[in-house]
């Protein structure tokens, strides 16, 4: 991968100037196992971390912080540790709204800089698009819409997805979204990676078929 002046590594891998990540875990201690050195070499490097969790295992993802050695309240306090559920971010008034979305993010890394610190390391769990909310049918959209905005910063950004939940044709499509995925474990440059304008023009031809399909 190409790096840049913030290269990092982790999960086996060298993270250079891509920083959209897809990671696809089977069940939650995985994803400790791999993440713990991305999320405590932040910390110590005194970066930020901005975490958007599901609100039901909020209490428990603040107890792996503390075991990974991070001081959680200390970090809270000082801003260096923010950490939101779903309903402050993805599913604010109970729906979800990529553009508002798009925003939402975008303002949170830059809040990162102003705030001075280096970067915000970003880690998202995405199982709220398997809700039924309004709006989470543009799951696909809003990731390869965060291609446009992610470029413009040095920050990572990690978006997990739990196998054990993830339609296999959903976590194929997701896949396609992001130009760096983890993957048992491990780290790479996505070779099936589309670029946003040519998944964008897929996605579009797919909807007249998908309208159709549920009208029948």
């Amino acid at each position: 991968m190409e790096t840049n002046e913030h290269s990092m590594q982790f999960a086996g891998g060298i993270l250079g100037r891509q920083r959209h990540i897809c990671a696809f875990f089977n069940g939650i201690d995985e994803e400790h196992r791999v993440l713990r050195s991305f999320i405590k070499e932040g910390f110590d490097g005194g970066e930020r971390a901005f975490h958007i969790v599901d609100p039901n295992q909020l209490k428990e993802h603040l107890k792996w912080l503390a075991e990974a050695g991070i001081n959680v309240e200390r970090a809270m306090d000082t801003g260096q540790l923010q950490v939101c559920p779903w309903q402050e971010a993805y599913l604010r008034d109970d729906r979800f709204d990529q553009d508002a979305m798009l925003a939402w993010l975008e303002k949170a890394l830059q809040s990162g800089a102003a705030g001075g610190y280096p970067l915000t390391r970003l880690l998202a769990h995405m199982e709220w698009a398997l809700l039924d909310k309004q709006g989470v049918e543009d799951l696909l959209e809003y990731e390869t819409r965060l291609n446009y905005v992610l470029p413009k910063y040095e920050d990572p950004v990690i978006c997990t997805y739990d196998l054990t939940k993830t339609r296999c044709t959903m976590a194929i499509d997701i896949m396609r979204t992001h130009p760096v995925v983890i993957m048992g474990g491990l780290m790479h440059e996505n070779p099936f990676f589309v670029p946003p304008d040519q998944f964008l023009r897929e996605i579009r031809e797919r909807q007249p078929a998908r309208k159709r399909t549920m009208a029948s």
